[in-house]
């Protein structure tokens, strides 16, 4: 595949800004201390009832409605890039002795969209766990309707759980009491669980404490410092473009826990988020007894992934970059032709001008690039 022509360097956040965003931290430790009851109580029910709303009205559409989406070459990014992570992972279990067949939680499962990366993995039990009751519901007929239809060899069997996982404790739930887990995949959804610190820790105690030693939790999430280096550039409290927004309360402030944005991303997302200062994930995982394996940006990810032959091939497969010039008969997804001025110019400066690249539009790169992915391994 040809370059993409998308600046994938890591974003650098200035000293002022690290400072603050440790600044916010320093004020707010004692804060994020273990809440008492009365704390917790004053907190009421919190913001979950808000984000499961949000996804138990988000309308399922067919593959025709999301191949006229906006942003339909960021959705298909994304998905390329849960695919290696889904694959590398399952791969690194597998090395580590593993011959049976893979147990996995997918821990804020949505409507299931992962559901054929599993079976592609051939994994041999899935938890699928979400605060969106209606979600689950199509969760789970998707799974029965991948199982009607058969073909692509054997299924993996499935359970279904709908669960605010931040606040309750999934092992209460499962089918098997003693299920253990190889993998725990959480993608886009840890960020609601920074509510509180009570939040955080059950979420990720339910990430963590059926994991096998030697397995691996892992997923995507917003990059705290990217969010608040946007923010320091903005010249007031939100930023974004055609296809995302983000706003801010203020920007003198960023609390460990309850450090609240609202964020829009066309036709997906529409509900406040909290920002994950990732070194406190680092040093509360640790409590897990979790070790971190991997934090690259989405930018650094894609810029080693796509080295591999293999994943440009998926890449190309799963139409995760747009076509530049578009061919006959095709139209590009952005009217706005500032969109694709980074391809031109890196075909002029390849000597290439009327070459054919993959791409994607400026303000889809500038939307996914606010993500990182993770990884972290249960000690033996």
């Amino acid at each position: 595949m040809a370059d993409s022509g998308v600046n994938a360097s890591r974003a650098e956040v200035s000293p002022r800004q690290e400072e603050a965003v440790a600044g916010g931290v320093k004020r707010n430790s004692r804060d994020s201390d273990e809440e008492d009851g009365a704390t917790a109580a004053k907190r009421g029910p919190g913001l979950g009832s808000v984000v499961a709303t949000h996804y138990n009205q988000l309308q399922e559409v067919g593959r025709d409605a999301r191949s006229h989406s906006r942003i339909l070459y960021m959705r298909n990014f994304n998905n390329w890039l849960k695919s290696v992570l889904i694959n590398e992972f399952v791969q690194r279990v597998r090395a580590d002795g593993r011959g049976g067949a893979l147990s996995v939680l997918d821990l804020g499962c949505g409507k299931g969209g992962d559901m054929l990366k599993w079976r592609r993995a051939s994994i041999g039990h899935l938890v699928c766990a979400d605060i969106a009751a209606t979600s689950v519901d199509q969760c789970r007929q998707r799974y029965n309707d991948m199982r009607g239809r058969g073909g692509g060899g054997p299924i993996f069997s499935a359970e279904f759980i709908a669960a605010d996982c931040s606040k309750e404790l999934l092992s209460d739930r499962f089918e098997d009491r003693s299920r253990t887990f190889d993998l725990v995949s959480c993608q886009f959804v840890y960020h609601y669980s920074m509510e509180s610190q009570a939040q955080a820790d059950t979420m990720l105690r339910n990430a963590c404490e059926r994991l096998k030693p030697g397995g691996i939790f892992f997923g995507t999430t917003p990059d705290a410092r990217e969010l608040v280096k946007r923010l320091m550039k903005a010249e007031g409290l939100s930023f974004g473009n055609e296809v995302y927004s983000v706003r801010f309360p203020d920007k003198t402030s960023f609390p460990l826990f309850g450090c609240k944005y609202d964020f829009h991303l066309e036709g997906v997302v529409d509900c406040p988020e909290f920002l994950v200062y990732f070194p406190l994930l680092q040093e509360m995982a640790k409590k897990h007894g979790m070790k971190l394996l991997m934090n690259k940006t989405f930018a650094e990810y894609f810029r080693q992934k796509s080295q591999e032959k293999e994943h440009r091939i998926l890449m190309e497969r799963m139409q995760a970059m747009e076509a530049y010039p578009p061919g006959p008969g095709s139209s590009l997804v952005s009217g706005n032709l500032e969109d694709y001025e980074h391809v031109k110019t890196s075909l002029k400066e390849s000597n290439q001008p009327h070459g054919n690249v993959g791409t994607m539009t400026k303000s889809e790169w500038e939307a996914t690039s606010l993500y990182l992915a993770f990884a972290f391994v249960k000690e033996k």
